[in-house]
């Protein structure tokens, strides 16, 4: 495995600087607008916000990066979002925090367009799931490490704004020194997301369901164990247990529905996090339930969107695999900019409750569809299933990193 990722070494730094410097914004943004006292709603727009420019991001990004190349466009993204992070400093106003937020997204997403890209021509056939799965381990334990930043402020706001201001202005550093050539950039192919339906419901309601749960998450997690009285320091151990027991049970869950019809396994999580998402609502305090269930609910939520993602591979054509991938990467995104919204709306009216009632409903809608489509089709043979793999969330240029969809060109 190390021999597959030396060269896409400097690619796999860039990602984890720039997580670690990135990655715990959404959780500091949220405290602060909470602390502020800006209203639930106010918090979620922010929230929304971001997600939102992921998705503008995800797909206009790739014209600037054709205009101008790999290395320039990754420079100015990386630049503006820079530039963004430190702004927070200055003026602490829901709505421009909002827009800040927006252009945060636009610029993540621009900056994942470049590294997945790169990544995916650099990488060979036979190493293709080596270098995703670094990937992966990249992303996570840079976003994982990036929560322990919370706690740096002290006596100075500013601190944690700055210091990932300069976190995510190094990681240009590795890919801006790289001796090897940028590559064409890859345009996602066309797939109507009724195509996509057609072939897999469930993969698709479950895609859109997983961004809205996560989205939530993501948005609202930090305001919702503030409530519950846990401090600066054990808001950061929770948000990175979750980020953890996500990695951990994504690999386990998957080869398991290698083994079995998968939609018995993505009913079964769904159905599990609802379980969890119930418990986890009923906590009014902090301890070690808290973390226990946190890690568990990371495991589930974490596995759902690479399990709807190999579901939708199962029934389709070799040929529709990438293009199918990328529109499930961004039906997931657009409901993570909903999810926020409603999250915050019912943690308006069940303060230390709503968050996770809300992915509770959203689970359990789900699995109430998963269990209908269960009697309503066949399912696909074990052995004509594809092998699960874990893909991440980013943009539609990481659905090429996937083997089982780079297959699909080469058949």
């Amino acid at each position: 495995m190390f021999a597959a990722i030396h060269p896409v070494r400097s690619l796999l730094l860039a990602i984890f600087m720039l997580m670690a410097g990135s990655g715990f914004l959404s959780t500091l943004i949220g405290l602060r607008l909470e602390r502020a006292g800006a209203g639930t709603m106010a918090i979620g727009a922010v929230a929304t916000a971001y997600f939102g420019g992921l998705v503008v991001g995800a797909l206009r990004a790739g014209a600037i990066v054709r205009q101008v190349g790999h290395i320039r466009a990754f420079a100015a993204f990386v630049s503006l979002l820079s530039a963004s992070t430190l702004a927070y400093a200055l003026v602490q106003y829901p709505l421009f925090w909002a827009c800040l937020r927006l252009i945060d997204g636009i610029c993540v997403a621009g900056v994942f367009i470049c590294l997945e890209s790169w990544l995916n021509d650099r990488a060979e056939a036979e190493t293709r799931g080596s270098v995703l799965a670094a990937y992966m381990v990249a992303l996570y334990s840079g976003q994982a490490v990036g929560q322990l930043l919370l706690g740096a402020s002290g006596a100075l706001p500013a601190v944690p704004f700055q210091i990932a201001s300069i976190l995510i202005s190094l990681a240009i550093i590795p890919l801006c020194l790289t001796r090897s050539s940028a590559p064409a950039p890859v345009d996602a192919q066309a797939f109507t997301i009724r195509a996509l339906y057609a072939a897999s419901p469930l993969g698709t309601v479950g895609s859109v369901a997983t961004g809205l749960m996560l989205g939530a998450f993501y948005g609202m997690a930090a305001v919702h164990v503030r409530r519950l009285g846990l401090d600066l320091g054990a808001t950061a151990s929770f948000m990175m247990i979750v980020i953890l027991g996500g990695v951990a049970l994504q690999w386990p869950l998957g080869r398991l529905s290698d083994r079995l019809d998968r939609r018995r396994v993505i009913v079964g999580c769904f159905a599990a996090t609802l379980a969890v998402c119930t418990a986890l609502a009923m906590l009014v305090s902090g301890g070690p339930l808290l973390l226990a269930l946190g890690a568990l609910f990371g495991g589930l939520s974490f596995a759902l969107y690479p399990l709807c993602v190999a579901h939708c591979n199962d029934r389709l054509l070799a040929t529709e695999r990438v293009a199918a991938s990328g529109r499930l990467v961004l039906l997931y995104s657009v409901g993570a900019a909903i999810g926020p919204l409603g999250a915050a709306l019912l943690m308006s009216l069940a303060p230390t409750s709503g968050l996770f009632l809300f992915i509770a409903l959203c689970a359990g809608a789900t699995l109430a569809f998963g269990l209908w489509r269960q009697t309503a089709t066949p399912p696909v043979p074990v052995p004509e299933q594809q092998d699960f793999q874990i893909v991440p969330r980013t943009t539609p240029v990481a659905s090429l990193l996937d083997p089982n969809t780079v297959d699909g060109l080469t058949e």
